[in-house]
């Protein structure tokens, strides 16, 4: 039997709403979802397409990664569900190898809300946008911006510039955070790799949780492996010191999470 939904799994689901209600996806889309994750997007943007809509996720993880439910429990659960039939899900799938691919234009759309920092390197984001442009005519992307509003802020930004850091040194990371980039350089990207806004739209953040978590998963699981870090002794001193100033800001004030921001991009010839 389910259990009941959370405050906080309400907060998350009305915030993702307000994303596909940004983007302007209408009923019947075909979408891909790069990094879906368990699915908590991929289910609204399920309902927001219909019945005659289709949603594919599609994340490099796999299915048993994840607490307290695992990926693939989670798009199970899902699956199962009212909205099954218009959903598919494929794990342990890098899009990036060349073997891995779908039709010209085969979607409407691709969304990459929230998954973005996962990438390595900017590198393989650019390489991602890319590939994008052979499978749909529009992009929907959504992350975190690395510009605080209010000081109750900053812990998250600075937990996830550490973390960003750190798994920098950790080549086989599967961290949340590896790639913490700045709104300027999306931006710089997708006029690249051929990509033109044309819409971008800030959704509420203020009753998410993930500034405390990101806090956590810094202070718990990513300095304690400093030590055994493959970085020159000064570089480890610094990281240490960014701890210690996480650990104060987070006794300093209640943590907040960051302001978000979104955009659609259109494939330019």
């Amino acid at each position: 039997m389910l259990s009941e939904p959370t405050t906080q799994d309400l907060a998350q689901r009305r915030y993702r709403e307000e994303l596909a209600a940004g983007w302007g996806i209408a009923a019947g889309a075909r979408i891909l979802e790069v990094a879906c994750g368990q699915g908590d997007m991929t289910a609204v943007l399920a309902q927001v397409v219909g019945a005659t809509g289709h949603v594919t996720g599609v994340d490099i993880a796999s299915p048993e990664y994840g607490a307290p439910l695992t990926l693939g429990e989670a798009t199970a659960l899902l699956q199962a569900g009212p909205l099954g039939e218009r959903l598919t899900f494929r794990f342990q799938t890098d899009l990036l190898d060349d073997s891995v691919t779908f039709p010209d234009d085969a979607f409407d759309a691709v969304v990459l809300a929230h998954g973005a920092w996962y990438f390595a390197n900017l590198g393989q984001l650019r390489a991602m946008l890319q590939r994008m442009r052979q499978w749909a005519p529009r992009l929907h992307f959504a992350e975190w911006d690395l510009e605080p509003q209010a000081f109750a802020q900053t812990p998250h930004l600075v937990a996830v510039l550490l973390q960003g850091l750190i798994e920098g040194y950790h080549p086989d990371s599967t961290a949340n955070v590896r790639t913490p980039f700045s709104r300027q350089q999306l931006s710089t990207l997708l006029a690249e790799t051929g990509w033109e806004v044309m819409h971008e739209f800030r959704a509420d953040t203020s009753a998410l949780h993930d500034g405390a978590w990101e806090v956590d998963l810094a202070l718990l699981d990513a300095l304690p492996t400093i030590a055994d870090l493959p970085a020159p002794a000064n570089v480890r001193d610094q990281l240490r010191s960014q701890g210690d100033l996480l650990q104060a800001l987070a006794r300093l004030t209640e943590i907040s999470t960051l302001p978000s921001y979104a955009l659609t991009a259109r494939r330019m010839p």
